[in-house]
């Protein structure tokens, strides 16, 4: 007769990459919501394309720089909308697991590490940004806004420009008290962000104070990317250094949001 302890059973039940039981139980969550998002994910670049591309782009004579002002701002958008979804589900999400429902707290007391609580959370985060750029993508190439096949790296850039900006915010979010934080952290971050990193109009007609910002923001390097992408030319930076400049802000998210989580959670 063989004797099967209750720690076995527990080693048994869990997967091989523990992270993965977390991604899990956000992809239970998200189960019974998805119908929502999917109406909002193809709704909403429909309207924005129609308001924005069509609608302002009506008084744009000449477009910009020779291109029809609906297929240079479809790039932008597309990012624009990783960012966000990013963002939003890195702010609320992360400071109700921690204040609230204490979700984080439940998830440590079983046998996982705060680095598997934090990639799975991560994981399902760009879940969430993969799949609202593959519709926003798939709206807009049905409008014919889309003029190279490298457009299909999109969704990847869309990935690494998510994981730049929702590790800081991760971090961020486990580091505040209350919510009032949050709402500071759009008003002064990411509004600005949305509004001067290239989306609705060239960054080289802002003033040089504000080209700087636009610059070092994430957004930036997203919108880049993805422009140079969607319309087939070379991007403003080296791809090189776009994704390299990505990937600092994921690395250093990841870091400042693993201490967090692991100051937090571990006593």
């Amino acid at each position: 007769m063989v004797h099967v302890t209750v720690a076995e059973r527990s080693d048994r039940a869990l997967p091989r990459v523990p992270a993965l039981a977390v991604l899990s139980h956000h992809l239970v969550g998200y189960r019974r919501t998805w119908r929502a998002g999917v109406f909002s994910s193809f709704l909403l670049p429909v309207l924005t394309v129609l308001g924005f591309g069509v609608g302002v782009g009506a008084y744009v004579d000449q477009g910009v720089g020779g291109v029809p002002y609906l297929d240079w701002l479809v790039p932008g958008l597309i990012a624009s909308t990783a960012f966000q979804v990013a963002v939003g589900e890195s702010t609320w999400p992360v400071l109700s697991n921690f204040r609230w429902i204490r979700t984080y707290h439940a998830q440590v007391a079983a046998p996982l590490r705060t680095g598997d609580i934090l990639a799975g959370h991560l994981a399902f985060v760009l879940f969430r940004v993969l799949t609202s750029t593959l519709a926003f993508l798939l709206v807009t190439a049905l409008f014919g806004a889309l003029r190279s096949p490298w457009a299909l790296t999109v969704p990847l850039v869309s990935v690494l420009l998510g994981l730049a900006v929702a590790a800081p915010t991760f971090a961020y979010a486990a580091a505040v008290p209350g919510d009032s934080y949050l709402a500071l952290l759009f008003r002064f971050a990411i509004i600005p962000m949305a509004l001067f990193a290239g989306v609705f109009f060239p960054v080289e007609s802002l003033p040089v104070g504000l080209r700087q910002f636009a610059y070092a923001t994430p957004l930036w390097h997203g919108v880049d990317l993805c422009r140079a992408a969607t319309l087939g030319v070379a991007p403003q930076w080296s791809v090189t250094g776009h994704l390299l400049y990505l990937a600092v802000w994921a690395g250093a998210g990841w870091w400042l949001a693993r201490r967090v989580f692991q100051r937090q959670l571990v006593v």
